[in-house]
């Protein structure tokens, strides 16, 4: 059964995330109702990270194993016909040799949350970034990102439910970056790791905001990582913001495609 890379786009606000629920729609269960229009039988496949209720991508990662040879064009042009009008779209498709697998070859996960800072509420951009109405400063931010970056136990920072083996993860890249804009202003989190914890990003932004509004200082950040207590955690932000922005592998299966 030749194998297939999928690079997947989707507005997560109509799903109960990524994964096949029994009785909620998924982003997984869309796609894969969509190969089985196809090929028609059960089709089961596997993504690079598990986005949650709400959580958006652009660049999320699947494969799916096939009956027959497609064209990789035309397997995604097929698969994005059957999807509409689900806001799921499949961006790029390539063949992939059998052992390759959209999770476990994966070597890193980028994360992009957005966060503006305005008054009014929004309107074009709901659902699609967090909204506080009160400023929020860069700079002490940044300082308590530092605190965040390398090999720490993030148990502070981990969801109750989380399922991970270890609390212990390895983060590369917590960057965070302002954009002004006539109305305010917008933060964007630049976050990279090998893979994450549950809620973790999220923890990460809801409490690097009570940094930004002065409600934190910056070194409150290290001493919640030391505490290794999910009670030292700031807010847990709301999901409108995130994105699953990329997927690292040894060899990018879709370039030059």
């Amino acid at each position: 059964m030749p194998r297939y890379a999928l690079r997947i786009e989707y507005h997560g606000a109509p799903f109960a995330g990524w994964q096949r629920q029994a009785d909620q729609p998924s982003v997984q269960g869309a796609i894969e109702a969509a190969l089985a229009k196809l090929e028609p039988r059960d089709h089961t496949i596997a993504a690079a990270g598990r986005t949650d209720a709400g959580v958006h991508a652009t660049a999320q990662v699947a494969h799916c194993d096939m009956d027959k040879d497609w064209d990789p064009f035309r397997l995604s042009e097929a698969l994005n016909w059957h999807l509409k009008p689900e806001p799921v779209a499949i961006t790029a498709c390539a063949l992939v040799p059998d052992g390759w697998h959209a999770r476990f070859s994966a070597v890193e996960r980028r994360y992009l949350f957005r966060l503006i800072s305005r008054r009014a509420p929004l309107t074009v951009e709901a659902g699609l970034a967090w909204r506080v109405n009160h400023p929020l400063s860069l700079a002490p931010m940044q300082e308590a990102a530092n605190h965040l970056i390398g090999k720490h136990d993030f148990t502070t920072f981990r969801s109750s439910i989380c399922q991970a083996d270890s609390p212990v993860k390895t983060l590369d890249e917590l960057r965070i970056e302002e954009i002004a804009r006539p109305d305010g202003a917008e933060f964007r989190f630049h976050v990279r790791a090998r893979s994450f914890l549950h809620n973790q990003v999220r923890s990460f932004v809801g409490t690097l905001e009570r940094v930004g509004a002065g409600a934190w200082a910056p070194q409150d950040v290290k001493a919640a990582v030391e505490a290794r207590d999910r009670a030292a955690c700031g807010p847990v932000c709301p999901p409108d913001g995130l994105y699953l922005a990329g997927v690292g592998y040894p060899e990018d299966p879709f370039a030059s495609r």
